[in-house]
């Protein structure tokens, strides 16, 4: 028995590598703009002197696990693959330091943010949110989680992205501009990180258009591979 007006959605959530249980998402933050050739790919270079990160939300709905086909979506003639890992909170923490990162991983997964870019292209150039291009139906593709194990705080690894077996992306995690304990820290200044936020954390340079029928496979050392099948138009 309940007094809502219609029965509340399911909790978004992911699986977990070697459990039966799943990992329940809360929110889902992204950095932008945190590699530097994928800056300057996208014509806003980056000094990391005189700049800080900079975020942007998908709602959880938005969530796809790895694997599944999704229509192309409506609005957009030139939506882009985004290759990026996705941090997954474990802890509560605000207004934290940088060596308090270890305590707040609690795993890893591999992850696509894609894109509607010609409607996040004119929402950037005139100054308005990014919603419209960035946080779609089905635009959150992610692995099952990793947990961090002996992981810990990942500083290294290649990352890659392949669509139709072309090579598109193709970078390491060393190259972040904005280590994990440094986004950590800043995200935590304006937000109370709770358990079950993922951190999408950037892409490398190679984003570009896909179609219907394409298959996107990405891969990152130690965590995982993602998939995906882009559809036909609803």
């Amino acid at each position: 028995m309940n007094n809502y007006v219609f029965p509340p959605a399911a909790v978004p959530s992911l699986p977990i590598v070697g459990s039966d249980k799943r990992f329940a998402v809360n929110r889902i933050f992204c950095v932008g703009r945190n590699y530097h050739a994928h800056a300057v790919e996208m014509g806003r270079p980056v000094d990391k002197a005189t700049m800080k990160p900079f975020y942007f939300t998908k709602t959880p709905s938005t969530l796809v696990e790895s694997g599944a086909t999704v229509p192309y979506p409506c609005g957009t003639i030139n939506y882009h693959n985004e290759m990026e890992l996705v941090v997954a909170i474990g802890a509560e923490g605000f207004r934290l330091a940088e060596s308090d990162a270890a305590r707040m991983v609690w795993g890893y997964a591999a992850g696509l943010d894609m894109t509607r870019r010609d409607l996040q292209l004119v929402a950037r150039d005139q100054g308005r949110p990014w919603d419209l291009g960035k946080d779609f139906e089905k635009s959150a593709i992610c692995t099952a989680i990793v947990p961090v194990g002996e992981l810990g705080i990942l500083d290294k690894g290649n990352i890659n992205l392949t669509v139709n077996g072309a090579t598109k992306q193709n970078a390491d995690l060393s190259q972040l501009i904005w280590n994990i304990p440094e986004l950590l820290a800043d995200l935590s200044q304006f937000y109370h990180l709770q358990p079950g936020d993922l951190i999408y954390t950037g892409t490398p340079e190679g984003v570009g258009p896909v179609k219907p029928g394409d298959c996107i496979n990405g891969h990152i050392a130690g965590v995982g591979d993602v998939a995906l099948t882009v559809g036909e138009p609803e």
